[in-house]
């Protein structure tokens, strides 16, 4: 008897060929799509191709018909409301950065799928992902990058259990965004041509701050100072939420030069501003860690590790620095260090773990 994969469906191209491989390979395959979150009017998501909007609901079904295999709609909306979208706000309103891939991937697309997926009988869950998950010699389980740098997502992956890892297949890791595309095309998929999704699926007009104004009502913070090191105050900012560390664009300071936010003070609702050799740091401390192809980190190790998704990654010492905090002492230093973001490490092209910056 054929094992049984649940795919995750998101009418992409990426998910459509992780469904065909699978069948291919002789799995039982049954597709889902999570109906996530519907906040926008239904024009906008239609126009931007936000993650829920009918007419990836709709490919996803097309293509499930074209491989002949059952489609379900499953709502996920309370698991994403409180995981992601409360989290994505909070996090803004105390002056960090979110990564929300992070968050949704670890709590939603596999917490909350891996449950209802065991639960129709299935033995694994697939995603479309760009990355491999392999078994290391110390046994434990370990997201791998892709074949391609250029679409790898291993990074926002870091935050996968051992359990959800033991339950995951993801085929689309071996090949490159071309191949996956010639496979659509060959195997008929309609789905072949369609673009990539946004970077945030919940916010397709990529308003942040207005999406957060929203959300928050009352509790958004209201303009405030921007300032320097030393507190000398350059001018009035549109408010905390509207700004992010590294940021040059987008500041409306007159300085005649480049300058960039270097931190944010949420308890005074100031942002701080710097020159370019300012947002650049050789350590930082993260925490909520966890540990993914290493089952702890008992004395320092020599790793790579990335800041954020397009991070290529840097040398790093990590070390211990409490019970659920990690010092990262870069060789070289680093731009942008942002509070929020995930810092994740890899050995031998391996996620060995992360944890949220400081």
């Amino acid at each position: 008897m054929a094992e049984k994969v649940v795919v995750g469906m998101s009418g992409g191209v990426d998910s459509s060929v992780a469904a065909y491989l699978l069948k291919e390979q002789g799995y039982d395959v049954i597709g889902v799509t999570m109906q996530m979150w519907q906040e926008e009017p239904a024009e906008s998501m239609e126009k931007e191709g936000g993650c829920c909007s009918l007419n990836v609901v709709e490919d996803a079904r097309q293509i499930a018909d074209k491989l002949g295999i059952v489609h379900h709609v499953i709502p996920f909306a309370q698991e994403f409301k409180e995981k992601v979208v409360d989290y994505f706000v909070e996090e803004y309103l105390a002056g960090r950065t979110p990564n929300p891939c992070v968050v949704c991937n670890r709590y939603v697309k596999w917490e909350a799928m891996l449950q209802r997926s065991l639960e129709m009988g299935a033995d694994y869950i697939a995603t479309g992902h760009y990355a491999r998950i392999v078994r290391l010699e110390n046994g434990r389980y370990a997201v791998q990058n892709s074949v391609t740098a250029k679409k790898d997502q291993t990074y926002a992956l870091y935050g996968l259990t051992q359990e959800q890892l033991a339950h995951t297949l993801m085929p689309v890791g071996d090949y490159t965004k071309e191949q996956i595309r010639q496979i659509a095309r060959e195997a008929g998929l309609t789905t072949a041509h369609k673009p990539d999704s946004q970077e945030i699926c919940f916010i397709p007009d990529h308003d942040y701050a207005a999406f957060i104004d929203r959300q928050a009502g009352e509790r958004v913070p209201g303009r405030g100072n921007f300032v320097t090191a030393a507190g000398e105050v350059l001018g009035e900012h549109l408010g905390i939420t509207h700004y992010t560390v590294g940021q040059r664009k987008g500041l409306n300071l007159a300085m005649g030069r480049p300058v960039f936010v270097t931190r944010i003070r949420p308890d005074t609702d100031e942002v701080v501003i710097g020159e370019a050799e300012d947002v650049f740091s050789d350590i930082l401390y993260c925490h909520r860690i966890n540990y993914m192809g290493m089952a702890d980190l008992p004395e320092k190790r020599m790793v790579t590790a990335k800041i954020r998704y397009a991070h290529q990654g840097e040398e790093c010492l990590i070390e211990k620095a409490g019970e659920d905090k990690i010092k990262c002492t870069f060789t070289k230093p680093v731009r942008a260090i942002t509070p929020g973001q995930a810092v994740v490490f890899y050995e031998d092209g391996c996620v060995l773990g992360g944890g949220t910056i400081l």
